[in-house]
C-alpha cells in the first residue's frame, strides 16, 4: 500500500443512455450491472481499498450522499463530499484535490469514475502503481485503454515517446476527441494510440497548479472552499463547469506535461444498453435481474425484468427490453446510443418525474 496515495471517486451523472433502469435520482453506478452482488460503486471502492486504504473521497450530488454513504458503510462519513449541484468533473476533482493537498502537500492522487469496470483488478492496481511513481516526477498521468476494437464512442490518447526509468509510460503527443470509423481504424494499426478512459493521477498540488495556469479563477475557488468548507453554497454556483480534459490534461499534453500509463486490464464503461449486453456473456437472451420471469424463445439480446411481471422474447435478435414497472423500454442494441432522446422526449413533454 503507498502511504502518500489517494483516491477520488468521482460518481455522478444520470447515465440517460440506460434508462428507465439508470435515472437522475439513481444512476448507473448505484447498480448492480454486472450481476456480482455489488454495485458499481462497491466494486470501485473494492479494487481501490487495497492500495490507498481509508485514504478514499467520493464526490457525489447532495441527493445521493445518502445512498453512497450507505453502499459505502465502512467509509468514514467525511468522506463521502456532496456537490450542491454538478458542476463537471474539474470542480468536483479539484475539490477533492485542494481538501487532500491541505491534509497533505505531497500526496498523489488518483480520479477514477465510479461507473467503470475493470476485469482484471491487479493489473489494474499494478498501473496505477506506475502512474503514482509518474506522477512524482511532477507531472499528470494517465491510463490509456488497450483498445479492443476501432470504437467511436471514446476519446484517444496519442502516445510519444517512452519515458526512461519507467516500466511502460510515455509521454502524451496529444488527445483525440471521439473519430470517425474509418479514423479509430487507422488508430489502432498504428499501435500508438489507447482509449483515453478519463483516469488521471497526479499530485495534489500540481493538479491545482496546472489549473491555476489555465483558470486561475476556479483553483482559487476550490482552494478556498476546502479551508473554508462553510461558505460551499457561497462559492458552488460560480464555478467554472468544464470538464477535466478540457481544462488541464489537454493544454497540459500541449506543454508536455502530461505522460500516460498504458493498460490492458480490461474496462468497460457500460455507456450504453449494447456495452451491458457484452459484458453480460455472449449469445441467446441475457437477464439481468430474475431469470425466471423471462421466456426467450428464438431471440438473442437483453432483458431487465424490474417489476416482477413476466416478460416473453420470441423470434427477435439484438432486443432489448427494460421494465421497471412505471416505464417499458423495448429497442435493440443498433439503437442503444439513441436511448438518451428518449429521456430528452420525456422532459419536454412534462414527465421529467419519469427521468
Amino acid at each position: 500500500m503507498d502511504e502518500k496515495l489517494w483516491a477520488v471517486v468521482p460518481a455522478g451523472g444520470a447515465g440517460t443512455r440506460l434508462w428507465p433502469l439508470s435515472r437522475a435520482g439513481h444512476p448507473k453506478f448505484l447498480h448492480d450491472l454486472g450481476g456480482s452482488g455489488r454495485t458499481l460503486l462497491q466494486a470501485t471502492y473494492d479494487r481501490l481499498e487495497p492500495l490507498v486504504g481509508d485514504r478514499l473521497l467520493v464526490v457525489t450530488g447532495a441527493a445521493h450522499q445518502d445512498a453512497v454513504r450507505a453502499q459505502l458503510d465502512g467509509l468514514a462519513a467525511d468522506r463521502v463530499i456532496a456537490e450542491p449541484s454538478p458542476r463537471d468533473s474539474m470542480a468536483a476533482i479539484g475539490l477533492a484535490a485542494a481538501i487532500i493537498e491541505r491534509q497533505d502537500p505531497d500526496a498523489v492522487l488518483g480520479s477514477f469514475a465510479a461507473d467503470h469496470v475493470i476485469a482484471d483488478p491487479e493489473a489494474f492496481r499494478a498501473c496505477v502503481a506506475e502512474a503514482a511513481e509518474v506522477a512524482r516526477t511532477g507531472v499528470l498521468v494517465t491510463l490509456g485503454i488497450e483498445p479492443d476494437f476501432p470504437s467511436t464512442a471514446f476519446g484517444y490518447i496519442h502516445l510519444g515517446e517512452r519515458l526512461a526509468g519507467f516500466a511502460t509510460a510515455h509521454a502524451v503527443a496529444g488527445f483525440v476527441e471521439k473519430p470517425d470509423a474509418e479514423t479509430a481504424t487507422a488508430y489502432l494499426a498504428t499501435g500508438e494510440y489507447r482509449w483515453n478512459a478519463g483516469m488521471f493521477v497526479a499530485r495534489a498540488s500540481v493538479l491545482l497548479d496546472l489549473l491555476a495556469v489555465e483558470h486561475p479563477d476556479l483553483a482559487r475557488d476550490l482552494r478556498l472552499l476546502a479551508a473554508e468548507p462553510e461558505r460551499m453554497d457561497e462559492l458552488w454556483p460560480g464555478l467554472t463547469k468544464i470538464a477535466i480534459d478540457h481544462a488541464i490534461a489537454e493544454p497540459a499534453a500541449a506543454a508536455g506535461q502530461v505522460a500516460v500509463v498504458p493498460g490492458s486490464f480490461g474496462w468497460e464503461d457500460i455507456g450504453d444498453f449494447e456495452a451491458l449486453t457484452d459484458l453480460l456473456g455472449d449469445g441467446g437472451v441475457r437477464v439481468l435481474g430474475d431469470a425466471g420471469l423471462v421466456i426467450a424463445q428464438g431471440s438473442t439480446g437483453l432483458v431487465v425484468p424490474g417489476s416482477g411481471r413476466t416478460i416473453a422474447v420470441l423470434g427477435l435478435d439484438d432486443i432489448v427490453v427494460v421494465d421497471t414497472g412505471d416505464a417499458v423500454l423495448v429497442t435493440t442494441t443498433a439503437h442503444a446510443q439513441g436511448v438518451k432522446a428518449i429521456v430528452d422526449v420525456l422532459k419536454q413533454t412534462g414527465r421529467a418525474s419519469l427521468t
